[in-house]
């Protein structure tokens, strides 16, 4: 009666192929039930009782659910952390080219050079002149 045994196994591996296939839309819960079915199913093939597997598989889930998400959930979850564009606001960077009214010229930000156009009552810039990036406005950052 191994079978259920091998049912929990590849119930697990379907559910963490899918999980896996679809880039973490569950937020990889999908990954640690399945988990939580292979453990069971490999314990249970183990001891020779689809009942210590089907118990296993239980006592994990219950587990992950119950404690183990909110851990998981925490660390995949940074909301704070600024990425791409958002990471730029507040910088400080160097006018390679005259920033004015209606004449956007260019900062340099590291090592890149960004279009940038002056933020409402600020400007004109001059080349050399130190500016913070205050916003962005599609590829064109706004500096005072």
């Amino acid at each position: 009666m191994n079978v259920w045994n091998w049912v929990l196994i590849v119930a697990g591996a379907v559910l963490i192929l899918v999980e896996a296939s679809l880039g973490g839309f569950a937020g990889f819960d999908l990954v640690l039930i399945g988990s939580a079915f292979v453990l069971g199913g490999g314990l249970g093939l183990a001891f020779g009782s689809p009942v210590a597997g089907f118990i296993t598989a239980s006592v994990l889930c219950i587990l992950y659910i119950a404690i183990g998400r909110r851990m998981v959930r925490s660390r995949i979850h940074t909301p704070k952390v600024r990425t791409n564009t958002d990471a730029l606001v507040d910088r400080e960077g160097v006018v390679v080219q005259r920033i004015a009214d209606h004449e956007a010229g260019q900062v340099k930000l590291g090592d890149e050079v960004w279009r940038a156009e002056p933020a409402p009552g600020a400007g004109p810039f001059e080349p050399g002149a130190r500016v913070t990036v205050a916003g962005i406005h599609g590829v064109t950052l706004q500096v005072r």
